[in-house]
């Protein structure tokens, strides 16, 4: 019985966008640390600010699940950057608002984004980034349909 692995006849693109999306991540992560925010708070900052949002929504365009918002949005609250206030057509929904203290720090934060991936695709030969940038959005799709779930197993009742 042989035990040698499958040929692979095509590069691990899984591994290698997981990898590259994974060092990038680390690297934003850290430089955003440099002015107190963290990608998830960017990323709601950014969203808040661009029109009157409620936190489901904004959880569903930072791909952020409801637990996690709740979260973000207590950090963002706490530092004084945004706070919750009642939306003016659903009284049960409440709309995030940036502060100005939010909004300078989104502007930081933003610059610090745009200089991590300008660093990125400088990896690149300056010929190649636009290429690059074009191709991932082609695999991605702007509105892109992620793909079937993961199955979740069922959960064992505890013995």
């Amino acid at each position: 019985m042989s035990s040698a692995a499958p040929e692979r006849t095509v590069r691990d693109l899984t591994g290698l966008l997981n990898m590259a999306g994974h060092a990038l991540s680390n690297r934003l992560a850290a430089a955003l640390a440099e002015v107190d925010l963290t990608p998830r708070m960017q990323c709601v900052l950014l969203h808040a600010l661009e029109e009157e949002r409620t936190q489901i929504q904004l959880a569903a365009l930072s791909d952020l699940d409801k637990t996690t918002m709740v979260g973000t949005v207590d950090d963002l609250e706490r530092r004084g950057l945004a706070e919750r206030r009642p939306s003016a057509t659903d009284r049960r929904a409440r709309i995030i608002a940036v502060t100005e203290a939010g909004r300078a720090a989104a502007a930081r934060g933003q610059r610090i984004v745009d200089r991590v991936h300008a660093e990125a695709l400088g990896a690149l030969p300056e010929s190649e980034r636009d290429t690059f940038v074009a191709a991932l959005v082609r695999l991605v799709g702007e509105a892109a349909d992620p793909g079937p779930r993961p199955v979740r197993r069922a959960r064992q009742p505890a013995q």
